[in-house]
């Protein structure tokens, strides 16, 4: 019986109307052009799907944007290599050559760029793609679907499975165990992932996971008090705290403690206004839903119960339903539930320690690692830190650090590869060795 082909792809060496690298490259530039075209309605969009405040949406999908366009610029990139042989009557070639199709699942979080991505390295390469975006924002991904065929993406390359809450499960494992899929690329929660990859072991497929974070914001007494501020509030309530890379755990040096919860206390209570995600003061929208909200309440509760004292916020807004004051907390140890498991809300845990073998300790002991932060203004402890954190990604006196030209991914139970950077098209690549003989 014939194995299904699961190689389908638009690269060169594809009979079936192939498209060359450069074709690719065009159609993705173009790609990135309707999405520029079309900003402000895609941005309203995500604010319509998942309520993050409007000047988010609209750099959401800037960054979203600039994937396509780097990746249109990569696809003319994909270099081969001719390696010198032992023996004289042959010759070695290394051809790289698109996996196949891609199956490609994505968070509600950052319903755009979550997409675009995966999509774009996939593309790039020359594989085609089946997008399930998650069940709370399909909206955006049948957006991107309809620039997609304006900007010439020929038909059954990016496909759209949109799904119910209920039907979720059962898409994921028709993705992961159908033979005709070459590869998944997914970012979610580590939970999910881990069931994901049983799915896909049943065919051996190449995957790329991006699962949850638990990221340390660790301050040393000799940082910049106000830059760690600044940087803490962007790192911690950016989209209400549900980003994957978003501290989960601030752990502060006892010489410089005092001084910064006083001063985060301050920006959170002078500097954050929750409402609507279309009010242009608005720089904290609406949880996703009511099961985020009571996970936000026993974290806090759990901490308050072991002795936490509540800074600032603490409770559901008066704005009702999913809306939530941005919390801060002191006097946290390691045994909390905040400090052992990713909120995924505007709660920011405050511990207390005192040397950097210490922060460092704390810091490692999680099963995951996607990203870590520190302030300090001493050399040789950067150097230190930044090699010694068990993650993927490290923001040295930097709270945001996610670019199109840098490599997104976590080690440990964070996740498998690379997304973005020169790195990322290399997802969707398979290397084929090819022995000349007989010359």
């Amino acid at each position: 019986e014939a194995r299904p082909r699961r190689r389908a792809h638009l690269a060169d060496g594809d009979h079936g109307g192939r498209l060359s690298s450069q074709e690719r490259s065009v159609r993705l530039r173009r790609w990135y052009e309707l999405m520029m075209e079309n900003k402000e309605e895609l941005a309203r969009i995500i604010t319509a799907e998942n309520g993050k405040p409007l000047k988010e949406a609209q750099g959401e999908i800037l960054y979203s944007a600039s994937f396509l366009e780097w990746f249109a610029e990569e696809a003319r990139r994909v270099y081969g290599d001719i390696i010198p042989a032992s023996a004289k009557d042959r010759r070695i070639l290394v051809l790289k050559q698109p996996v196949g199709v891609a199956a490609i699942i994505t968070p509600w979080n950052f319903p755009s760029a979550m997409i675009t991505r995966k999509v774009g390295a996939a593309l790039a390469a020359g594989c085609t793609v089946v997008v399930k975006p998650a069940e709370d924002t399909p909206l955006s991904a049948l957006a991107l679907g309809e620039l997609a065929n304006q900007a010439g993406i020929p038909a059954g390359v990016y496909n759209v499975v949109p799904c119910s809450r209920q039907q979720t499960a059962a898409v994921g494992e028709v993705l992961c165990t159908d033979p005709l899929v070459a590869k998944i690329s997914f970012t979610g929660s580590t939970a999910t992932g881990k069931i994901l990859l049983k799915h896909a072991a049943g065919t051996v497929k190449r995957v790329s996971m991006e699962l949850g974070g638990h990221a340390p914001f660790i301050v040393f007494d000799s940082a910049d008090v106000d830059r760690a501020v600044a940087g803490a509030l962007a790192s911690k309530y950016r989209n209400s705290g549900q980003t994957c890379v978003c501290t989960n755990r601030f752990l502060v040096q006892k010489g410089i403690h005092d001084k910064f919860v006083e001063k985060f206390a301050k920006a959170i209570e002078r500097e954050l206004h929750v409402g609507s995600g279309f009010d242009a003061k608005t720089t904290q929208g609406p949880l996703i839903n009511e099961k985020a909200v009571e996970k936000v309440e026993r974290h806090i509760n759990d901490a308050v119960s072991q002795g936490a004292f509540i800074v600032t916020g603490g409770k559901r807004h008066s704005l009702g339903k999913n809306f939530f004051e941005p919390t801060l907390l002191s006097n946290v140890t390691t045994k909390m539930l905040c400090t052992q498991e990713e909120t995924f809300g505007p709660l920011a845990p405050v511990i207390k320690f005192e040397t950097e073998e210490e922060a460092i300790a704390i810091a490692n002991a999680a099963n995951v690692g996607l990203a870590g932060y520190f302030y300090s203004q001493d050399p040789a402890q950067i150097w230190r830190v930044a090699e010694q954190l068990e993650v993927g990604m490290v923001g040295v006196n930097e709270g945001i650090l996610s670019s199109v030209e840098s490599p997104f991914g976590g080690v440990k139970e964070s996740g498998l590869g690379r997304e973005g950077s020169k790195y990322g098209i290399d997802e969707y690549l398979e290397i084929k060795y090819v022995c000349f003989g007989g010359l």
